[in-house]
Parts: C-alpha cells; structure tokens; sequence
C-alpha cells in the first residue's frame, strides 16, 4: 500500500472516531449527591448513538441505550435511605463512577434574593458556620444562566458536603430547613439550589406552560428571541412608559430644558423610586444617565438654615440640583452626605433633581440607590423631611449612551430555560420557593401567575410534589388599609396559592426588617419550613401554621373572626395582652386602628366610629410590625382581609 492510499484511510479512522460520543451524565450528578428514597431515581446523561450503557447502584444495575440524539435516560429501583454507595455507569468503552452517594430526601430550592441568601450573612453566622459538622447535609447550587430556548444541560456545579469549610455558601433558609428535617427524619437531605436575585416569577415559567395559561397567555408573543431583539424590546417599552407611546421622537428631546424654572416635570409619566434596585420597579435592565426628580416642601425654618442631604449610596456619577442650581457633582462609595448652606432651600415647594449614572460597585445593582428609607432625608434646624415615601419622576436620557443589560427581569422564562429545565426529571421530595418581591405591584396576576409555575413544574416533573413557600416579611412603611398596600395584596395572593393541595406557607411578618428587604433571621424561616414539610409532604401530626383567616360574622357592632390552625389557642405576644393590627370599617370603606380582644378561639374586633361595620383587615400594611396574634405554638397569624374592594394593584401585568 502507498504512502498516498494510508494517509486518506488514517484520516477516515480518525475522523471517524472523533465523532464517537464521550460517555456523560448529567452535571448534577456527582460526587457527595443525594438521590431520593422511596421513589424511582431518575437518571440520565448522553452517549453514542444507540450505545447500550449500564447503570449500577447499590447491588442493582440497570441498562438502556442512547436514543438518536444520544441521550439516555432510564430509573433506578426504589431504595430505602443509606449509603454511602458509588452510582457507576458503564458503556462500551467509558465508566463513571460516582463516589459517596446517598440516598435521602431531595429538595428544590428556588426564588429570589432571601433564598439565595448565604449562611455566612444570616443570624450568628459565625457560630452556626463552626458548627455545621452535617455530613449527611448535601447542598448543589445551579448557576446563574439565562437561556432563550430549554437546556439539555448545566454547564458547571458541584455538590458539597456540609462542613464549616462550605456552609457559608449554602443557602440560608435552605441549610436550615434541611438541619431541621435531618434531625426530625434522621436521613440525609439533598439540597438542590436554584434561585437569582431580583427575579419575577415568570422568569421562572415556561414558555409552554404562558402559552397554555388564561393569564400569561399574550407574552410569548411578544417575547425577545435574542438579546438584540430583547435591547429593542426594552426601549420601546420604556418610551412609552416616560411619554404614553412608543412612536415619541426622542432625538427631540431637550434635556437642557430639566434644569430651567418652571419646568413641568410632571409630563414624565415614568416614576421610580430612587431607592433600591430600578429593575424592580418596571425599568427592566436599563443602563445608562438618567434623571429624577422630586418636590420637596420646605417649612421656614429649615428654609433658614444649614441642612443636610442624606441619600443613600450610589457609586456611580452623579449630579444633585435644587431649584436648577448644582450643589453636588462626582462619585463616593461612602453614604451621600451633602452640607448645604442656609438659603440653598426655598421655604415652600422646592425641585430636587439628580441626574445619575449605573453603579460601579457593585456593578450589577445596576440603576438605583443603595440604603434603608431612613437613609434618604433632609435634616436641619430639628427637623427630618424623608425624600422617598413617595415615587419620584424619572426620565432616561436619550442623549447619552445607553444600553440594557443581560438581566433575568428582561425576559421571562429564560431563567427557567437555564435553571430549571435542566433539573427535569431528577427526583425530589419537594420544592421550597422564597419569592413575591419583585411581583408585588402586581399582586392580582400573581393569584394566577403563582399557581401556574407551581402546577407546570408538577406536569414537567410528572407528579404532585409539595411546594412550600414563605410569605413576604414585612418590610417599608406600615402604613394604614387607607393607604393600600402593595405588599399586603401580594401576600393575599400567596395564602389564595393554599387551595392548590399538597401547598404549604411559612409566615414570616414577625421576624422581618421594616428597613432592610433582606432579613437576617432565617433560621426562624427554616424552621417554618420545616414543620410545613413534616405536615404537608411527611403526614405528621404536628402545628405546622399560625392562625389563619376562616370566616366572620358582624353583629351588634362588632366583628367576630374564626380562624383555623388555632393550634392550643389565640394568644398574643404584647406584654400588655393586648392584641395590635386590626383595621375595621363601615360602608364608607375608610378604616380605623381597632380594639381587638381574644375570646376563646376567636377574636373580637370593634371602634367607637365604626356601628356597622362591614370589613375587617389584619396586618394590612407593607410592614405590619404592630400585629402580633399567635397560636399557643408561637406561630404568627397570616394577614388578611375579610372584603374584596378593590386594591392598588388591580388591572396591573407583566409587560
């Protein structure tokens, strides 16, 4: 044979080698997993075409073949708890062997930022770090990707043993929910994590389960297929939110305009709240200048005298204008102080303006300032004028450079595409979710868009899980049902979410931060968790819930509430006995602070201006700190309402 007929056939063997396929499993199995007792163990990874591959598992082995794409997947016999065991998976030329595998309950966390908070911020992180000898606790965090179509795969993540080398990293409520449960089950558990910062739910849902749903049913025709479309997207939508429609020529603009008396700053009609992260507040991944603005009414005596300007952190640039005039110019990572001399303000209504750019640290807060709402004021001459109980208007600039981020609040299911599919179907016991956040100006269509995730991730995962979930904590203002409140509706939404069976909620009202969205106290949260999983998904008997809301009567000026879940009975944690946070009102639908009293197993609420009364409201407020009814097992009562009327978010949607 000759040099020339070798070579080409060399080649052909190469070639044809090279188009063999790897042996592989999925990324989430791995050394140190946790599979799931008493179910069929799900398992799955890709081969060559056709390729006959065996799976062995604590004495039992199973085999199946790679189909066309080369994915196979096949279950595992049902296994009591134990190990530890190898999983090894064999095919025609490859092995993997998995090391220290156990069998026990498998959880899947999921939501926004009080999930993914890390062990090493909550509560005494320092002593439960050192004391977290619980090898049998196992912990896998997913990623955070974005995919605009499903994933076959993750492209990174480990399982990790828990230790005082590892457990800062777990998820807080997730560490403390599994302690909880190892303790009262004595079996391993598999932590599986899979949350991201900031996110609404639809990021979560997807595209097939909003096409087959009454309520997101118009997004996937409108949704972005790519980032440049997405980017496109984004501006067209956040035109029409500052103008009220999208055709608005923008190169017209004359932002030289802003800073001139008079102005009429009203016309913005997008408005933001200067506090905390804008991709929260509808402006999406915007990035870029942007101005705000405000009125703030100024009494003499401030007027007067020497003031200062408290405004959170932003480390981007900046620009702070009163009445047109610049008092501040430049960027700080330390918290804004602005010393103003007497005179600067105006007694009456005064324009604060700020024009501002993203942050740089950190980078991907994005838009927006940093601080607790006592953070922002005006102080001077013994008095506290607060800038950021209301929202402000805000216009971008068209002048300046401008993009819009790769963020999860841009596009929904994309977070699902990335973080979920994936996971389908491995085994799990049942999933945790800590999210309503970012959704709560949309309440109303969280009554639907909530029990659409929790029903389509049951259809995709072929069985009735349980899903347990935490109400949002109280956090911002406590203000009065004449007010409305944004958050009481979307907690509203999150109790309706029980009807779905096999559901479960932790109240978390009580052990909230008025000022600071993301509470340190998440062993409290675990724990809640804990006694719904033993109630919902392990069927013991134990109080799993505070008293909830079951019905009311009115009667000689007076209304009577029953509750359900009274545990031992109604009590209140007040010194006093008295118990906080009743709001009742008549026919004119204006609420008064009740006095409320426990009798029996119900409690009595009444108002001297209130004969008729028709409506009853408890912790009705985006901070409810003053509530404070309990059963006799320490467990908050949820809050709720006993009307219908229609509240602040009604009519609001994902757009």
């Amino acid at each position: 044979m000759t040099t020339k007929r070798i070579l080409p056939l060399l080649f052909l063997l190469l070639s044809t080698s090279l188009t063999f396929a790897q042996l592989k499993v999925a990324q989430v199995f791995g050394d140190h997993m946790v599979l799931q007792r008493d179910k069929v163990i799900m398992v799955w990874g890709w081969a060559d075409k056709g390729e006959k591959v065996a799976i062995t598992l604590n004495g039992r082995t199973v085999t199946t073949k790679a189909g066309p794409d080369g994915k196979w997947m096949t279950d595992l016999p049902i296994m009591p708890a134990g190990g530890p065991y190898q999983l090894i998976i064999k095919g025609k030329k490859d092995q993997i062997t998995l090391n220290d595998i156990l069998i026990g309950e498998v959880w899947l966390l999921s939501g926004q930022s009080n999930m993914e908070w890390k062990v090493r911020s909550a509560d005494n992180a320092k002593a439960e770090i050192a004391s977290a000898n619980n090898a049998t606790i196992r912990h896998f965090e997913v990623a955070h990707e974005l995919a605009f179509e499903p994933q076959k795969d993750f492209g990174k993540g480990e399982w990790k043993v828990a230790s005082p080398s590892t457990v800062g990293d777990f998820s807080a409520v997730g560490y403390f929910f599994a302690r909880d449960i190892s303790q009262k089950l004595g079996v391993p558990i598999g932590l599986i994590h899979s949350s991201w910062g900031g996110s609404q739910i639809e990021g979560w849902i997807s595209e097939k389960a909003m096409k087959e749903s009454d309520v997101l049913y118009y997004y996937p025709q409108t949704m972005a297929r790519n980032w440049d479309e997405d980017a496109k997207i984004q501006e067209k939508k956040l035109i029409k939110q500052a103008y009220g429609t999208d055709t608005y020529n923008i190169s017209a603009v004359d932002e030289s305009a802003y800073l001139k008396p008079g102005y009429d700053y009203s016309q913005w009609k997008l408005k933001a709240n200067p506090m905390g992260q804008w991709v929260w507040q509808g402006v999406g991944g915007y990035r870029g200048t942007a101005y705000v603005q405000r009125t703030v009414d100024v009494p003499a005596e401030l007027a007067s005298a020497e003031t200062t300007l408290h405004f959170g952190r932003n480390t981007g640039d900046l620009a702070f204008y009163i009445n047109g005039k610049k008092v501040f110019e430049g960027t700080t990572k330390e918290p804004i102080q602005i010393k103003l001399p007497a005179g600067t303000w105006q007694q009456g209504p005064n324009s604060l303006l700020i024009k501002m750019e993203p942050n740089r640290e950190p980078q991907y807060f994005g838009m927006g300032f940093m601080g607790a709402p006592s953070d922002f004021s005006v102080k001077g001459a013994g008095n506290t004028i607060p800038l950021v109980d209301t929202r402000w208007n805000m216009m971008p600039s068209w002048k300046a450079t401008r993009t819009y981020d790769h963020f999860m609040n841009n596009v929904g299911t994309t977070i699902y595409n990335a973080m979920i599919a994936p996971l389908v179907p491995y085994t799990i016991a049942g999933a945790l979710w800590y999210q309503g956040e970012t959704n709560a100006g949309r309440a109303q269509q969280y009554r639907q868009s909530f029990p659409l995730l929790i029903n389509s991730w049951r259809q995709d995962w072929g069985y009735e899980f349980p899903f347990l979930f935490v109400q949002l904590a109280n956090y911002g203002r406590n203000q009065s049902s004449n007010d409305g409140s944004d958050w009481a509706e979307l907690r509203e939404a999150q109790a309706m979410t029980l009807r779905i069976p096999k559901t479960g909620m932790a109240v978390t009202t009580d052990i909230g931060n008025p000022d600071d969205i993301h509470p340190t106290n998440k062993q409290d949260v675990g724990k809640r968790l804990a006694l719904s999983a033993l109630k919902v998904a392990y069927g013991q008997d134990v109080v799993y819930s505070g008293p909830t809301y079951k019905d009311v009567r009115f009667t000689d000026g007076q209304a009577i509430l029953n509750f359900d879940n009274v545990g031992g009975g109604l009590s209140t944690k007040d010194k006093y006995g008295y118990l906080k946070g009743f709001e009742i009102a008549g026919a004119d639908r204006k609420f008064y602070y009740a006095n409320a009293r426990i009798e029996g197993n119900t409690v009595v609420v009444s108002h001297p201006q209130v004969l008729t009364p028709v409506a009853v409201r408890y912790g009705w407020s985006n901070s409810p700190t003053d509530a404070n009814l309990y059963n006799a097992e320490g467990l908050p009562a949820s809050p709720f309402r006993t009307d219908t009327w229609k509240g602040v978010t009604e009519g609001r949607k994902f757009e």
